[in-house]
């Protein structure tokens, strides 16, 4: 792996920089594709409806999957620690193909491995945060060794609060697309989340899922201040 870490040492070096430039004034976020979703581009080259190149590889040859997986897995660890020593405040794994496996093949060939990688950070108090897409039973990810999960849009995360206990902090969960809607649209959405998960601690506003490229910009911004503002209230009901 050191050879890889080599290869990649100019975005270690970005990170420091960057560190350096923001002075602290916000939390810098080391991401990583999981192994489930990393071997899915490699093997079917791009994105997919259907993914039946990729299945038909953990159908037919199930142990060049795993092999595949593994190796995967192993070079994400090594990757995510190295962001985390060059300074990374926080780092995430991002399994967005995982709810296009069945539950079965979901524990076989995902989760078997955000498992591995979870166990095997060098966090030292730097949060890790696992987001699964589209997977419908969110509680199998709730023994991870990770603070937060993330719940895509497709969700009530009031009633993924519910199934989760407690384990873990949520992150989520406004569907990117609000952010071409008009403004009051893109204020009651957000309350709407918010109302759903409640006044306790432990929800990380946040995207379903990645930004799209051609949001408006002053439409991120006032998402931003929305979040800000509705916080503030929400804190003020729940002290009254």
């Amino acid at each position: 792996m050191f050879i890889l870490l080599e290869r990649l040492d100019y975005v270690f070096q970005a990170i420091k920089l960057t560190k350096e430039k923001l002075n602290n004034r916000v939390p810098l976020i080391g991401f990583s594709g999981a192994p489930w979703t990393l071997a899915t581009y490699m093997v079917e080259g791009k994105g997919s409806k259907n993914f039946e190149i990729i299945k038909s590889l953990i159908y037919r040859e199930p142990k060049i999957a795993h092999k595949l997986l593994q190796k995967l897995a192993d070079a994400v660890i090594e990757y995510l620690n190295a962001k985390i020593r060059a300074g990374c405040d926080a780092v995430q794994i991002f399994d967005t193909w995982a709810g296009n496996l069945s539950p079965s093949d979901f524990e076989e060939f995902s989760l078997r491995y955000l498992k591995y990688v979870c166990d095997r950070l060098e966090t030292n108090g730097t949060p890790a945060i696992v987001f699964a897409k589209g997977v419908s039973n969110l509680e199998s990810l709730a023994d991870l060794k990770c603070d937060v999960l993330g719940v895509d849009w497709t969700k009530n995360i009031g009633e993924v609060k519910q199934q989760i206990g407690g384990k873990k902090v949520l992150q989520g969960n406004l569907d990117p697309c609000v952010l071409f809607a008009p403004k009051e649209k893109i204020r009651a959405e957000t309350k709407r989340i918010m109302d759903n998960f409640g006044n306790d601690a432990g929800h990380i506003f946040n995207l379903g899922h990645g930004i799209l490229p051609k949001t408006p910009v002053e439409n991120a911004k006032y998402l931003v201040d929305c979040v800000k503002e509705l916080s503030i209230k929400q804190q003020a009901l729940g002290q009254s």
